[in-house]
């Protein structure tokens, strides 16, 4: 295990940190292994097979080329549930769960019809009908790929949710509903350069990037959407990019909502919007 660490902390420290790489290499070893954390921390200093060090050479160099660990373990963590990943689906983010558990404290004893626009993995609508079982789920988005994983990972935790394909920006969708949450394309191109490469490389630009003169295109159709689709009472939540949370603020009073809220995350970010219909 000690030269393992050793190897991807001199090829990933660059890249990730010496931190970070060495946690790789105990994720890379327990995904060869078979293993947990414990039975590494017992069996130290490991003898690997022939086999298995080409399964961690492999494992390594899939890492230092940029790919996301999510992507080469096939799945990812989130609210405490384990989603299917693969390229073309966009990795689930800490920061998205705050925004899960905001509409989880806000609907816990009630029985919600939520839309989720642009579901991605599914992360949200499969999180939310597992916290919120008397909730009724509908979720699109406009790639095939990602419906399909989102189909995927809605039958591995057990949890029914509709999906369909729609073009949030040219489609409006069918239903009346009490919720309507989404976390929209929302990086400008020009913040490209400030991006980690195993993001840009690998991550689908369709799922991140918005046009530099129009950064609140998303925000303002989806907007739209839900001044059609929701209940007078009902709530929209987005996830923000925090350099425009006045302005998401700004628009969505504009548009007519209501008791509009811009919440921090856990880094103290602007990052999430709740308003009312």
């Amino acid at each position: 295990m000690r030269n393992t660490e050793k190897v991807f902390i001199e090829r990933l420290a660059a890249l990730y940190g010496p931190t970070e790489a060495k946690e790789l290499a105990r994720i890379c070893l327990m995904r060869v292994l078979g293993c947990d954390f414990t039975f590494l921390l017992v069996h130290s200093p490991l003898s690997l097979s022939a086999e298995q060090q080409a399964s961690v050479d492999s494992f390594l160099e899939r890492l230092v080329q940029g790919e996301p660990v999510q992507y080469i373990e096939g799945e990812a963590a989130f609210c405490g549930l384990s989603f299917k990943v693969r390229p073309g689906v966009l990795i689930p983010r800490p920061e998205t769960a705050e925004l899960v558990d905001w509409v989880k404290a806000d609907y816990l004893s009630a029985s919600p019809a939520i839309l989720d626009v642009g579901t991605g993995s599914g992360c949200i609508a499969v999180s939310l009908a597992h916290a919120l079982p008397a909730a009724r789920l509908t979720a699109v988005d406009v790639s095939d790929v990602a419906l399909a994983v989102a189909a995927q990972n809605a039958a591995a935790n057990g949890v029914e949710v509709a999906f369909s394909k729609l073009d949030v920006l040219i489609q409006q969708p069918d239903g009346i509903f009490d919720v309507v949450v989404s976390n929209p394309p929302y990086i400008c191109n020009a913040e490209r350069s400030a991006m980690h490469k195993n993001v840009l490389d690998f991550e689908p630009s369709l799922a991140l990037f918005v046009p530099d003169d129009d950064p609140l295109l998303f925000y303002r159709r989806i907007a739209e959407v839900a001044l059609a689709h929701l209940r007078v009472g009902g709530h929209l939540y987005y996830e923000i990019n925090e350099r425009f949370g006045a302005d998401t603020v700004s628009l969505l009073q504009n548009m007519g909502f209501t008791e509009v809220c811009l919440r921090a995350d856990f880094f103290g970010k602007d990052r999430m919007v709740r308003a009312t219909r």
